[in-house]
């Protein structure tokens, strides 16, 4: 007996969801490994909407020297000095890449000339 035939999509003897509708063949149940026609999937509706990136390049290209600088920082900004150009601005990331009774590895990448180095805290 059919208990759940009224429900499209679903196996009108066990209940379970049926699988995507391929291109040819019939429909097996994952469940009771019955198959059916593909006319199970009838009364069901699919709609879909496909939104697309929009590219603005002079969104990209225009930037000024001082946008780049500062909009590419790695996280927060301290006080501490570049060994490479002496900057005394470098922001810092942090990553647990040890064992979690050990402490994080901190990641310090300069303002100025992106000289990165790590310190184990």
């Amino acid at each position: 007996m059919d208990v759940f035939s009224n429900c499209a999509g679903f196996c009108p003897s066990c209940g379970s969801i049926l699988p995507e509708l391929q291109v040819k063949g019939n429909v097996i149940c994952y469940n009771c490994r019955k198959e059916f026609q593909p006319d199970v999937y009838s009364g069901e509706k699919s709609e879909f909407t496909i939104h697309f990136n929009t590219y603005d390049p002079t969104k990209v290209f225009n930037r000024t020297k001082r946008e780049s600088e500062s909009s590419e920082a790695d996280g927060p900004v301290v006080d501490r000095k570049c060994p490479k150009c002496n900057h005394d601005k470098m922001s810092y990331a942090t990553l647990q890449l040890r064992s979690a009774d050990e402490g994080q590895t901190v990641f310090f990448t300069c303002l100025k000339c992106k000289f990165k180095e790590s310190e184990n805290s």
